[in-house]
């Protein structure tokens, strides 16, 4: 029976931090895979136009290993395919502010943004039983 409790909360999370793509164009992508399968969005983010789909395909592949490490120490079965994201999310990371040269000795701000990614993947517990 503590088996059965341990399959309930099979969730796994990854986080990318300081990646260099605006927080707005990271959530763009993710809005796309959010409550997919897991294998299918990364099949999604594989031929996504965005430039932000690498990072979050990334992220992505890293929170599936861990579900496979954590399934494998708590000697649980683990199917890649029942894998569903349950929450994905970009956060505004630190902003790098650089200065151009402008017209008449001016100087303008050029805002580099950065995000923090964060991707959590979980088995539904309608499918465990399924497979």
């Amino acid at each position: 029976m503590a088996t059965e409790s341990k399959e309930e909360v099979m969730e796994a999370k990854a986080s990318a931090r300081h990646v260099r793509v605006s927080p707005q164009k990271a959530r763009r992508v993710v809005d796309l895979i959010r409550g997919k399968a897991a294998t299918d969005a990364v099949t999604v983010l594989t031929f996504a136009p965005q430039s932000a789909s690498d990072p979050v395909k990334k992220v992505l592949e890293s929170a599936i290993a861990n579900a496979r490490v954590k399934a494998d120490r708590e000697s649980v079965a683990f199917d890649e395919r029942n894998l569903v994201i349950t929450a994905a999310f970009v956060d505004e990371g630190p902003t790098m502010k650089r200065f151009r040269p402008r017209a008449q000795g001016r100087a303008g701000r050029i805002n580099k943004r950065t995000s923090h990614i964060t991707v959590v993947v979980a088995q539904p517990e309608n499918t465990k039983g399924a497979r």
